[in-house]
């Protein structure tokens, strides 16, 4: 029978083989979602026992080393192309109160990652209306959001469009997910955003 302390290190390998194959799924297969890319990992190496999986920090440990080591001459400029994007669109959209979050806040972003903005509005048809008008094609789309920690996840409207080569989803969220943002669906906190002052900072401390 395994000690137990072989058993905690066997577990430890495992998270560590999982996370280098997520982040090297984000970098080479152009999947930008995480968790998604944990669990094809975890497939791909056969190991179902979603107790040795890694957390998400830990893919995106993970994913920010071998973009150190293997990107380094293209994903910097690909951050700050898609931050720069991020920073027009949220004033283009700001009737919304933009956040941006996903990839491109947290500094992982690559040439495949989406610009991920919130937007928030109680009438879930004005941001279709504002798009039609300002003659932008952008495809309808829905995501799954967990904003009650006690409910279930629930399904709110997304669109999606590209502008000068940069892809961009923009979840529509009611006016209260403001102050009471998304929830992780790993850990139940409230997921990372930014407004346009906070990315304006952020990029003033980007490496040049």
């Amino acid at each position: 029978m395994p000690h137990p302390g072989q058993q905690v290190q066997r577990g430890e390998r495992e998270r560590q083989r999982i996370a280098q194959e997520a982040a090297r799924l984000v970098r080479e297969s152009g999947i930008h979602d995480l968790d998604h890319a944990r669990r094809k990992a975890a497939l791909r190496l056969g190991i179902h026992d979603e107790s040795r999986w890694p957390r998400q920090a830990q893919v995106e440990a993970a994913l920010r080393e071998q973009q150190r080591l293997f990107d380094v001459g293209s994903q910097p400029e690909a951050l700050h192309l898609r931050r720069e994007s991020a920073l027009q669109a949220m004033r283009f959209l700001h009737a919304f109160k933009p956040r941006l979050t996903g990839a491109v806040l947290a500094g992982t972003a690559d040439a495949n990652s989406p610009v991920v903005l919130h937007l928030h509005c109680d009438d879930a048809d004005a941001v279709q209306r504002f798009l039609h008008e300002q003659q932008i094609p952008a495809e309808a789309r829905t995501r799954g959001v967990r904003i009650d920690a006690h409910a279930s996840p629930q399904r709110v409207p997304a669109w999606e469009f590209a502008a000068d080569g940069i892809a961009f989803e923009l979840v529509v969220l009611p006016e209260d997910a403001l102050r009471n943002p998304p929830l992780s669906a790993e850990d139940g906190k409230p997921l990372p955003r930014a407004g346009l002052a906070q990315v304006q900072s952020l990029m003033r401390t980007e490496q040049p």
